[in-house]
């Protein structure tokens, strides 16, 4: 609430972008997860630095959806310590610090990317997952209440 008593209001631009650019670095980070495990049965170097160059990519699309979301949960509309939006920014956080890890895992030589980077990967992936599926819910409770 402003100290008119009125519920502030978000930036049409700003959601607008976030919900352009959220998507998009889900999608880099799950493709060099699936980069990774090809390269785990081809052995061909090619695989790890294209991981690389999507984890880096997905890294820096990832920062405006995050700072829009920063905006949004900590500044924006009263919400209690475990709402949904909350939960769903410390996720985003924490994928966004083990993508750093995996980058720079992925930086080194091609062989010594396994098994640290897939493991990253993985875990990333699996957040996401977590992450987004957390999201369906709260979408449906919208609907739905």
């Amino acid at each position: 609430m402003t100290p008119t008593g009125t519920a502030r209001r978000h930036s049409g631009l700003a959601l607008a972008l976030y919900g352009l650019l959220n998507p998009i670095p889900p999608g880099f980070f799950i493709a060099a997860w699936i980069f990774d495990i090809i390269y785990v049965y081809s052995y061909n170097s090619l695989w790890t630095l294209a991981a690389t160059w999507l984890i880096t990519f997905g890294l820096i699309i990832s920062i405006i959806p995050r700072l829009i979301n920063l905006v949004h949960v900590w500044v924006g509309a009263n919400l209690s310590q475990t709402s949904a939006p909350r939960v769903d920014f410390w996720l985003n956080v924490l994928v966004i610090i083990l993508s750093i890890f995996n980058a720079f895992i992925h930086s080194r030589d091609a062989y010594a990317v396994v098994p640290q980077g897939v493991i990253i990967s993985t875990l990333v992936v699996l957040l996401l997952c977590v992450t987004n599926i957390q999201l369906a819910l709260r979408v449906r409770q919208t609907y739905e209440g």
